[in-house]
């Protein structure tokens, strides 16, 4: 969900940002609007493409290993500020 901050009509002209119509794109020489994907040269051969569940686990591996790395930062700044392991701050001991 956007927020009012985000309402791209209010935005400004800047060094680094600079609207665009529709006319001015289409009258440059070579204009093409069309939405184009990169190809993986490796994977034109849809036949050998590895089956989905094999490309799932795959997927749930990356994201498993992005979550420990994100939880191994997280700790270290929590250390660094003096506020104790992350599971200490998560889940507070019970009396």
């Amino acid at each position: 969900m956007r927020s009012e901050d985000d309402d791209r009509s209010k935005r400004v002209e800047t060094e680094r940002f600079k609207a665009y119509t529709y006319e001015e794109l289409t009258a440059r020489d070579k204009a093409n609007l069309d939405i184009t994907w990169l190809r993986d040269p490796s994977l034109d051969d849809a036949d050998n493409l590895p089956a989905p569940e094999v490309l799932a686990a795959e997927i749930v591996e990356d994201l498993q290993a992005a979550l420990e790395e994100f939880a191994a930062i997280a700790e270290t700044l929590q250390q660094a500020r003096g506020e104790g392991s992350a599971e200490e701050v998560a889940a507070p001991a019970a009396d």
